[in-house]
């Protein structure tokens, strides 16, 4: 066969692939319209991230901000709030987790370490906690008393101010002081321990206004990863871990050994 049969043939089969590339991209583009209307009729503020199609045929993933995740059909009009699982080689892998775990990391990855309260362990850090908290929630103070032994077993604290009552709550003031303060650390120390700040924690090391903007902006953020309560956990991979553990639970999650405290010898036997 001569070279130019070969490359009409070669031309032939490969042209209805490449006119089935716009059509694709059309009918994407048109799902993507409509599922974004549907939505901005029930909310005007509603913020998608993205919007694509699925590993579930016909179905669309919808990324909001946050990393919260809804399924909707081509035309908006049905939506699904929930977890989508897939079966591999027998095991369940949740598909919506990782996308969400994935989206909540790369907002952690964001936040300078200056900006927070960091309790850090003396030799090698093998994990890091964010912890939205509120100095005034009792469970929150708990997990504060625990925090030597995270730092003991290599696991980094790193508070995030999260008033739950907002503005008008006493916790809000208290934390404004605490982000202003030359020693944050013992700040919040103190304050989880129901005690007044300290002369000198209370001197401020920076503008009220500045301490307010760090912690309006780590409420909302907390807001939109969807904390509701404190303390509230995530790891570094942006694994949301609810509610207070103690510390070696905290550390087992986190695949975190805690190394074993040295046996005391024995002690020697008198001589006779």
């Amino acid at each position: 066969m001569r070279l130019s049969a070969l490359i009409f043939t070669a031309t032939l089969a490969v042209t209805p692939l490449l006119q089935a590339a716009p059509v694709a991209d059309k009918a994407m583009e048109e799902a993507r319209n409509a599922i974004t209307k549907e939505l901005k009729n029930l909310d005007a503020n509603i913020p998608i991230e993205s919007i694509d199609k699925s590993d579930w045929e016909g179905v669309f993933r919808v990324i909001l901000k946050g990393g919260n995740v809804i399924y909707a059909n081509k035309t908006g009009k049905l939506l699904l709030r929930g977890d989508m699982l897939d079966i591999k080689d027998g095991q369940i892998v949740n598909l919506t987790e990782e996308i969400r775990n994935k989206a909540v990391a790369d907002q952690l990855k964001s936040l300078k370490k200056e900006e927070l309260i960091v309790f850090s362990p003396k030799g090698e850090t093998k994990g890091v906690v964010y912890a939205f908290t509120d100095v005034d929630c009792g469970y929150c103070r708990k997990l504060h008393q625990e925090v030597p032994e995270l730092n003991n077993m290599g696991i980094e604290v790193r508070y995030l101010a999260f008033p739950r009552g907002g503005k008008q709550s006493p916790a809000y003031t208290k934390m404004v002081e605490a982000w202003c303060s030359p020693d944050r650390k013992e700040a919040m120390s103190e304050l989880k321990t129901g005690q007044e700040i300290s002369t000198l924690a209370s001197k401020q090391d920076m503008e009220k206004s500045q301490c307010e903007a760090l912690i309006e902006a780590q409420f909302q953020m907390g807001l939109n990863l969807g904390v509701s309560g404190t303390p509230a956990l995530f790891l570094e991979n942006g694994k949301a871990i609810p509610g207070y553990r103690p510390a070696a639970e905290l550390a087992r999650i986190m695949g975190i050994t805690p190394t074993p405290a040295p046996v005391p010898a024995p002690a020697s036997s008198p001589k006779k």
